[in-house]
């Protein structure tokens, strides 16, 4: 799946942050990540960017950060991966018919890319996308991987309103909504444990 391109500085703001954080930590990632899985997985999961001691310290979607507790746990329950818990890239964990990515492959200022950046990105997640086998099931964290997904496959807006735990059913599968892992979302308990875990039951009923 040749979409991905780990030279990429077509965000200049991204690309100087990225600058920024590599002469701070040495020792990171920083640079685009890279989808993390298998290349023809029938489940995709699609988050929103890097987060600065997570993906963009280790390379790896959702690893080494908050975020990536309860999605890695939840993965393993339901059989998309090898292990519980995911942290590095060379931990030797794999993803079992699963996927994931980000709408903004490089770490953004404050975590938040800008419309710009997503849309200049949007290029690749449409292709990953179109890679995909028929009858997939993507689940978008959060609302602006959503809008993402549904631009990516050259959807309207309009009709695909985001809902946390609500499908959507597309031209070669479905897409589930989920409110996004992150800290604060847990912590507040917007998203429970059981919300989430609910979404990938899902996923895996439909993928049967």
């Amino acid at each position: 799946m040749k979409v991905f391109d780990s030279g990429c500085r077509q965000c200049p703001r991204l690309a100087e942050f990225l600058d920024e954080v590599k002469q701070q930590y040495p020792s990171y990632f920083a640079r685009p990540v890279p989808a993390f899985g298998d290349d023809k997985a029938r489940l995709c999961i699609i988050g929103l960017a890097p987060g600065m001691h997570g993906a963009n310290a280790t390379g790896r979607p959702f690893t080494g950060d908050h975020a990536g507790i309860l999605l890695y746990q939840t993965l393993y329950k339901y059989g998309f991966a090898s292990a519980p818990e995911s942290v590095s890239a060379d931990d030797g964990l794999k993803l079992l018919n699963c996927r994931i990515t980000n709408a903004v492959k490089c770490l953004p200022p404050q975590n938040k890319p800008v419309g710009s950046e997503v849309n200049t990105c949007n290029s690749r997640l449409a292709q990953e996308l179109e890679a995909l086998p028929d009858n997939y099931v993507l689940v978008a964290l959060g609302g602006i991987a959503h809008k993402a997904v549904i631009r990516a496959l050259g959807l309207k807006q309009a009709d695909y309103s985001f809902g946390h735990a609500v499908e959507h059913q597309l031209d070669r599968g479905v897409l589930i909504d989920c409110y996004h892992c992150s800290r604060y979302n847990t912590q507040t308990r917007r998203l429970t444990t059981p919300m989430f875990e609910k979404v990938f039951k899902r996923a895996q009923t439909l993928l049967k």
